[in-house]
């Protein structure tokens, strides 16, 4: 049983690694791959956080406008 998982741990990070060939970086620079696809979206957001919250910045951080952490 111990074998097992070790051959399927093992085979798992073999496989996970994987080298991003040049002519396959077009996909991941494509804009639809951004964390952030519009700057547009992403600042009428945080505008609404800032109007809502009473506070500016501070995107993915914790805390809250109370000053307690």
């Amino acid at each position: 049983m111990r074998r097992m998982i070790l051959l399927a741990l093992l085979a798992v990070t073999a496989s996970a690694c994987s080298e991003v060939k040049p002519w396959d970086r077009d996909l991941l620079a494509d804009p639809a791959m951004q964390l952030v696809p519009s700057p547009i979206d992403s600042a009428l957001d945080e505008h609404i956080f800032f109007s809502k919250e009473a506070s500016s910045g501070g995107q993915g951080v914790g805390g809250g406008g109370c000053g307690c952490n």
